[in-house]
């Protein structure tokens, strides 16, 4: 009887480690793959702002050229002002 109680307590020890053993498998390989998603994810994030902030620029620099286009029409608009715009580049050309 002793002796059955004694195999009895070995294989409840050995289920316990065995259950531990597999429950610590499983949190170790668990925190691998967040830390992988985690990882991943910071990646596409980075990615996305990369994306944003060219798209911004961009967007920015169309707003440069319309601007600039609409005030150079507004200060050509008269053809004395084409006129004297072209002779000053002219006398910028001659004096380099």
């Amino acid at each position: 009887m002793a002796k059955a109680r004694e195999e009895r307590s070995l294989m409840l020890k050995e289920a316990r480690d065995t259950k531990d053993r597999i429950v610590n498998e499983a949190k170790e390989q668990a925190k691998i793959e967040a830390n992988k998603v985690i990882a991943e994810a910071q990646q596409q994030i980075n990615a996305q702002k990369m994306a944003a902030l060219t798209e911004v620029k961009n967007q920015v620099g169309k707003l440069v050229v319309e601007v600039t286009e609409k005030v150079l029409r507004k200060q050509l608009s008269s053809k004395e002002a084409q006129e004297a715009h072209i002779q000053g580049l002219v006398d910028d050309v001659k004096l380099n």
